[in-house]
């Protein structure tokens, strides 16, 4: 009986080459796959974040004007731009009244929008379409808002005055045209509006409350005031941080509003950071100190940003 030996090939260098680098071309297929999936959002963030920014900044040290459209020519002047705007008295008021409106606006809204997530946190009929309704104010843009606020606070012709007029309590109240009513009446009106924002995150994270604390609670002998300061308000402080800093940077920021409303007057009573942005670049066709106000208010955003990503950071832990 005769046996046949078949010899096995010996795999070749180039096959060994060549099983080796599979694992390296995976991880790079896998790579250029993740690059492509985030490439998009990177261009999008670059082109229209990234280089507004710089431009804003770049500009900030220019004598830009309109002239500069047509000739390509914006000499660098150094800090003129910024000595010029820390200067102007216009600017230290306008920050104030930033300040104060955004403070204004925090609070009302948060306080109020607070009380009503409360409020609908419990059970009764016509409780969702409530909800619905109230969520109007949030959804109409800020500029009819503004122009209907307009035509419901006019001194003369309001709708407001009409009925103060009506009950007796006087009807001439000058809610836009007064400097000492102004900004009050716009802090009112920016409340109106962000009420429902406020309501809809506070109401969400009392949904996550377990309610075994609450009845924990009631089995001490805790009253509804100490149920609410001990349970709800340490178990809702990270949705009270979210809440406040998202609405310190879209309400620091509010141009279209006040321009509905007063235009930054009377005697720029209501003029802002933003409003004084606009008017610098737009109005007095100064982009360079308009772009000074903007690096300003930009700066303001990027702090409370920053204590944002913080803030969730240490919560996420």
């Amino acid at each position: 009986m005769t046996t046949s030996t078949v010899t096995v090939p010996a795999p070749s260098a180039a096959r060994k080459t060549s099983g080796a680098s599979d694992p390296r071309r995976l991880r790079l297929r896998r790579r250029l796959a993740q690059w492509g999936f985030v490439a998009p959002a990177v261009v999008f963030m670059l082109l229209f974040f990234g280089y507004p920014l710089v431009r804003n900044v770049v500009m900030s040290f220019q004598h830009y004007t309109p002239k500069t459209f047509f000739t390509g020519e914006a000499p660098f002047n150094g800090v003129d731009n910024w000595s010029k705007v820390f200067q102007d008295a216009l600017f230290g008021k306008a920050l104030w009244h930033t300040l104060v409106f955004t403070a204004g606006s925090l609070l009302g809204q948060f306080c109020i929008g607070l009380a009503l997530a409360v409020f609908f946190s419990r059970r009764f009929p016509l409780n969702g379409v409530l909800r619905s309704l109230i969520l109007l104010p949030w959804l109409v843009p800020m500029v009819v808002s503004g122009i209907v606020w307009r035509r419901i606070l006019d001194q003369d012709t309001g709708v407001l005055n009409s009925f103060l007029d009506t009950i007796g309590l006087g009807g001439h109240t000058p809610w836009l045209t007064s400097p000492g009513m102004a900004l009050l009446s716009v802090i009112l009106v920016n409340i109106w509006i962000g009420i429902p924002f406020n309501m809809v995150i506070l109401y969400g994270g009392l949904q996550e409350i377990p309610k075994e604390l609450y009845e924990a609670a009631s089995l001490d002998g805790a009253s509804a005031w100490r149920s609410f300061r001990s349970v709800t308000l340490p178990m809702l402080r990270p949705v009270i941080t979210v809440v406040l800093v998202l609405g310190f940077m879209s309400t620091v920021k509010i141009l279209d509003l006040i321009l509905a409303l007063t235009d930054g007057g009377p005697a720029d009573a209501t003029q802002t950071l933003g409003t004084l942005t606009y008017q610098n670049s737009f109005v007095q066709l100064d982009f360079g100190a308009g772009a000074v106000v903007g690096n300003v208010l930009i700066l303001v955003s990027a702090v409370f940003a920053v204590f944002y990503l913080r803030a969730n950071r240490t919560e996420g832990k």
